[in-house]
């Protein structure tokens, strides 16, 4: 058995023009305020951002304590950190959105592993890959002081 294609000028120009529309709408559209990846809506990878604040460390979240707060879903290892986060979201979650915090000080964004973290005055940061981090940590300050003029800006 034979199969033939047929490819028509139509079908090749539909096709690219559909695969265009899709490449180009999240651009045209900007950044998600919060960064949650390409396949899901869970804000720092489903990790409790309050436990890197009481256990020093993260923790993986549970579906059974999840909470939608600007755009994403935000998972706690218990109803405790769930209600803290609930009263004050701003203070436990990551700055930038979760975005990489050298990048955003670069004028960018990019994605952010949960595991590599710092708490610096009393915020959370996240970054890239641990050679990111090593940048960012060589000016801490000054990195934060570049990506809080250029946070939301750098969404756009």
């Amino acid at each position: 058995m034979k199969i033939r294609l047929v490819c028509t000028k139509q079908y090749l120009l539909c096709t690219f023009g559909a695969l265009f529309l899709l490449c180009a709408t999240p651009a045209a559209l900007g950044k998600d305020p919060v960064y949650t990846g390409i396949f899901n809506n869970l804000a720092v990878s489903g990790y409790d951002t309050v436990a890197y604040f009481t256990e020093g460390r993260p923790v993986e979240g549970s579906t059974e304590h999840e909470v939608e707060w600007n755009g994403a879903i935000w998972r706690f290892v218990s109803a405790e950190n769930k209600a803290l986060f609930e009263a004050s979201p701003e203070t436990y979650a990551p700055q930038y959105g979760g975005y990489c915090a050298w990048a955003v000080s670069e004028g960018d964004t990019a994605s952010a592993e949960p595991d590599l973290w710092k708490i610096v005055d009393g915020k959370l940061y996240l970054n890239y890959s641990p050679r990111v981090q090593r940048r960012w940590e060589e000016d801490i300050p000054g990195h934060i002081v570049k990506a809080d003029a250029n946070w939301p800006a750098v969404l756009d």
